[in-house]
C-alpha cells in the first residue's frame, strides 16, 4: 500500500473513533458496558465504510512449487499385440506411472496414440494406423517453449504422417522403449504396391510392386499376380542378404468392365513368422469411356498447364490443348475448356450451337467482353479496362455438386478487368468475389443450367496461383486437383439433376476411413436441410445388414462405416419422407496395414533417441530409465512466488459484515428502549 492509503486508513480510524465516542460517551453522559459495546459496534461499522471508500489494494504472495513435466506415450495401435508386446506395454505404463518417486520429482503426463493422441485411458490396442509424428506435434502445442523428458512406448513402426524421427523437438530428450522381439528372422513381404484405380477396357494398366526380404541367407522365391482361380503372371525372385528389395513391373488386360479385384503374393518354402505381408489385395475400376476435354486458347498462359495437370490428374480424363481456329471437329470432346475467349472463339461458339458441349468459360485482362456478351446470355457485362485483384468467398449453401472448402479464402487474388457482372439466369455461385475486404455482391466461380446445358464461368485468371498454394499449405496438390476434377465431372454429364446425389468410392483398404455422403433436394432443388436420410448395407456373402443414420453437414449428409469386415457390399441410401433412394456397391479389400511388421523398427528409434540426446531402452530396463530420470539434474523443480493484488471493493463479506454490525447495533438499541 501507498503512504497516501495508510494515512487515509489512520484517519479512518480517528473519524470512526471520534464519532463513535462522541455519540455514546460524549453525547450520552454515561459509561456502562452496554454503551461499551454498542461504541464498538459503531466503530467498526463505520470503519469499515471508510475502508471501502479508501479501496485499498491488498497485495498477496504465494508461493507454489512448479514440478517439470515427463510425458508418458505409449502406442495403442493393433501392430503392438501382433508383435506380442501388449503385456509389456501395460505393465511399463505402470510401472511408470506408479512410481512413487516419479510422481514425487515430476508432473506426469500419460497420453496413448494410434491414429491420433488422446489423453491415457484404458490400452486395447485395436488402432488400425500409427501416426507418431501426430505425437510430436501435439507435445510440442501441449508443452509450449517448456524442457521436459519423453518416454516413448513403442515399436516404433509408423503407418501415417510425416517421419517422426525429425518431428520431435530436439531441444526435449526422448527415452524410446522398444516393444517386440527384436531377433531378426526370415520374412518375405510385399511392400508397397503402385496402381491406378482406373483402366479403360481393352487396354492394359500397370502394376508395380515392391518386394521385400529380411534373412541370413540366399533365397528364391515365387511372385504373381492372380485374380480368383486365374494366375495372370507369375516370376521368379532371387533374394539375398544384400539384395533384400526388388522392383516388379507387369502389364495386365482390363478385360472386363466394373471393379476388378487382384492379388499380389510373394511365398517361397522357407517357414515365415508373418505369413500375412507375403499378400497384397488391390482392385482397379475398368471403365469403358473417357472423358476428352479441350482447353481452347488464343494465348499462352501458365493457367492452362495447371488446369491441364489438374484435370488429367484423374485418370478417366484427358486433355488437348488448341488454339480456336484450329480446332475441327467438336463431337471428338466431352467438355469445351475456353480460356479468355475473344473475337478468334467465333467459330467455335457458332459450332458449339449444334454439338451442345458444355463449357467452362474462363476470364481474365485478355478477354473480349462485348464479345462474350454476344455469345452467352446467363450474365452481362459492363467492364473498364482498369485491372482488379479479386478474393475469393465460399458459399456454404452451394447445394449443387458436394464440395469442401479447401481455403479459397486464403488463395491469392484473380485477376480481372474492374466492372459489373449481372447475373441474368439462375445460377448457382459456389465463390463471391471481393475486393480486399469489401464485398461486390458478384460471382467469382458460377455455374449454370438451362434447358439441359450445363456452364461455369471463373471471372479471373491466375488460378494456377491456388495450385500452388494449395499444395503448400497440404504438401500436396490433391485437394486443388479434385476440386477442378468435380467441376470437370459436372460439365461432363448431361443428366437432369436428382433430388438425391450419393458420392462413395468403388473399394476401400480395409482400416481407412469409409465414408459416404449424400444430398437430398427439395422440389426446388434446393438442399434439404431437414431430410431423414438412413443406409441399409448388406455383406454379399454373409447377407449381414446393418442400417445407420446419415449425419448433416455443412452441405451434405455423411455416414462412416468404420469396422465393416473385409468382402462385397450392396447398400441402398433413402430418404425416409420421400422414399427417394440410391443403390450402389462398394468393396472392402483384405489389407490391414499393422499386420506388416514382424519386428520393431529399432534403427529409426535409435537415431530418434540420438537427435534427441536421449537414449534407448528395452522393456527390462525400465528401472534403469527410472534412475537416470532422477538423477538428470537439467530436470528440477522450480519454486514460484506468484503475487495477487485485489482491491478491497471486491470483498463481499466485508460489506455483509457491515451490514451485520450495524443491524446488531439496532437491535441492541431497540431491546434497550434507547431509540
Amino acid at each position: 500500500m501507498t503512504t497516501n492509503t495508510i494515512l487515509l486508513i489512520i484517519c479512518s480510524l480517528i473519524i470512526a473513533a471520534g464519532l463513535s465516542y462522541f455519540q455514546y460517551y460524549f453525547k450520552a453522559k454515561s459509561s456502562s458496558k452496554m454503551n461499551l459495546l454498542l461504541a464498538f459496534l459503531r466503530f467498526i461499522g463505520i470503519f469499515g465504510l471508510l475502508l471501502l471508500l479508501i479501496n485499498p489494494i491488498i497485495t498477496s504472495i504465494n508461493t507454489v512449487i512448479e514440478k517439470p513435466i515427463l510425458a508418458i506415450i505409449s502406442d495403442n495401435s493393433s501392430s503392438i499385440s501382433y508383435l506380442k508386446a501388449d503385456k509389456d506395454a501395460s505393465e511399463l505404463v505402470s510401472t511408470f506411472k506408479s512410481n512413487n518417486e516419479l510422481k514425487e520429482k515430476f508432473n506426469i503426463q500419460s497420453y496413448q496414440f494410434d491414429a491420433d493422441l488422446v489423453a491415457f485411458q484404458k490400452l486395447d490396442f485395436k488402432g488400425k494406423q500409427s501416426n507418431i509424428d501426430i505425437v510430436a506435434k501435439n507435445l510440442k502445442s501441449i508443452n509450449r517453449n517448456k524442457s521436459f523428458p519423453t518416454i516413448l512406448i513403442s515399436d516404433g513402426n509408423q503407418t501415417s504422417g510425416n517421419d517422426y524421427v525429425y518431428s520431435f523437438d530436439t531441444a526435449n530428450k526422448v527415452f524410446p522403449i522398444v516393444l517386440g522381439d527384436t531377433t531378426q528372422v526370415l520374412d518375405l513381404k510385399v511392400n508397397q504396391l503402385n496402381v491406378n484405380k482406373y483402366a479403360f477396357l481393352k487396354n492394359q494398366f500397370p502394376v508395380e510392386v515392391f518386394l521385400q526380404y529380411s534373412g541370413n541367407k540366399p533365397i528364391t522365391a515365387d511372385f504373381q499376380i492372380s485374380q480368383g482361380n486365374s494366375i495372370l503372371n507369375k516370376q521368379k525372385i532371387s533374394f539375398s542378404p544384400t539384395k533384400n528389395t526388388a522392383v516388379v513391373n507387369v502389364l495386365l488386360s482390363a478385360a472386363k468392365i466394373g471393379t476388378q479385384l487382384f492379388k499380389a503374393s510373394l511365398f517361397s518354402n522357407e517357414k515365415e513368422k508373418n505369413s500375412y505381408n507375403n499378400h497384397k489385395n488391390f482392385a482397379v475400376e475398368i471403365i469403358d469411356q473417357k472423358t476428352n476435354v479441350a482447353i481452347i486458347s488464343a494465348i499462352n498462359h501458365p493457367d492452362i498447364a495447371a488446369l491441364k495437370r489438374a484435370i488429367e490428374s484423374n485418370s478417366q480424363r484427358k486433355v488437348t490443348i488448341v488454339k480456336p481456329k484450329q480446332i475441327n471437329q467438336l463431337n471428338d470432346y466431352n467438355v469445351l475448356v475456353l480460356y479468355q475467349p475473344t473475337a478468334e472463339f467465333k467459330s467455335v461458339f457458332e459450332n458449339n450451337k449444334i454439338a451442345g458441349l458444355n463449357t467452362f468459360i474462363i476470364t481474365g485482362t485478355h478477354t473480349d467482353f462485348n464479345f462474350l456478351d454476344q455469345f452467352q446470355q446467363d450474365f452481362d457485362f459492363k467492364i473498364t479496362s482498369q485491372k482488379e485483384d479479386y478474393l475469393a468467398e465460399f458459399n456454404s449453401l452451394f447445394n449443387l455438386f458436394a464440395i469442401d472448402n479447401i481455403g479459397f479464402e486464403n488463395f491469392p487474388p484473380l485477376q480481372n478487368p474492374y466492372g459489373s457482372i449481372k447475373i441474368n439466369s439462375k445460377s448457382n455461385i459456389l465463390l463471391w468475389s471481393k475486393i480486399r475486404a469489401i464485398e461486390t455482391k458478384a460471382p467469382l466461380l458460377a455455374f449454370t443450367e438451362n434447358n439441359g446445358k450445363r456452364g461455369a464461368f471463373l471471372f479471373g485468371e491466375n488460378s494456377w496461383k491456388w495450385r500452388l498454394e494449395s499444395h503448400i499449405k497440404e504438401n500436396s496438390f490433391e485437394k486443388y486437383d479434385v476440386f477442378i476434377d468435380k467441376i470437370i465431372q459436372f460439365l461432363a454429364s448431361n443428366n437432369s439433376k436428382k433430388s438425391l446425389v450419393v458420392n462413395h468410392e468403388s473399394f476401400y483398404n480395409s482400416g481407412d476411413a469409409i465414408e459416404i455422403t449424400a444430398q437430398y433436394f427439395n422440389k426446388n432443388y434446393e438442399f434439404d436441410e431437414k431430410a431423414h436420410l438412413n443406409i441399409s448395407v448388406v455383406n454379399s456373402k454373409t447377407k449381414q445388414r446393418k442400417t445407420y443414420d446419415l449425419l448433416k453437414g455443412n452441405n451434405a449428409y455423411k455416414v462412416n462405416l468404420d469396422g465393416l469386415i473385409p468382402g462385397s457390399y450392396q447398400f441402398t441410401v433413402t430418404e425416409l419422407n420421400s422414399k427417394s433412394s440410391y443403390s450402389g456397391r462398394f468393396e472392402i479389400l483384405d489389407f490391414d496395414i499393422e499386420k506388416q511388421f514382424v519386428n520393431p523398427d529399432v534403427d529409426r528409434l535409435k537415431q530418434l533417441a540420438s537427435l534427441t540426446n536421449g537414449k534407448l531402452y528395452y522393456p527390462n530396463q525400465a528401472e534403469k530409465l527410472i534412475q537416470s530420470l532422477l538423477a538428470d539434474e537439467n530436470y528440477k523443480s522450480i519454486e514460484k512466488n506468484n503475487v495477487s493484488r485485489s482491491p478491497l471493493i471486491d470483498w463481499k463479506w466485508l460489506l455483509l459484515l457491515i451490514c451485520v454490525i450495524f443491524s446488531a447495533e439496532w437491535f441492541i438499541r431497540k431491546y434497550n428502549g434507547l431509540l
